[in-house]
């Protein structure tokens, strides 16, 4: 069975501090300590790394569970619907890649 990947990259319609940190503060709260996460981590884009092959968002989402089925089974639980209707109106738009690891 192969672990997933599911990395998230958020474009903000308003990306003050405030708004960032909101949107960080919720994915810890909403979208942490689900069933069959083994790993987890959220985060600003560091700025000060601007090359021509750096991505342009404002946060970053970094989920890998234990198998595709958890991810299935996270993807309409109730606490992760909640952190959608809770930011969803501050994005501008939002990059989801899934990749199955190897390794």
């Amino acid at each position: 069975m192969s672990r997933l990947a599911h990395h998230v990259f958020f474009t903000l319609k308003d990306n003050s501090p405030e708004a960032v940190a909101s949107l960080i503060g919720d994915a810890q709260e909403y979208l942490n300590n689900h069933d069959g996460v083994i790993d987890f981590s959220v985060g600003r884009r560091d700025a000060e790394l601007d090359r021509p092959v750096n991505a342009v968002y404002d946060v970053s989402l970094h989920v890998i569970f234990s198998d595709r089925a958890t991810h299935d089974v996270y993807q309409t639980a109730p606490r992760h619907l909640e952190f959608i209707s809770r930011q969803k109106e501050n994005w501008a738009s939002v990059m989801v890649c899934d990749s199955l690891l190897e390794a």
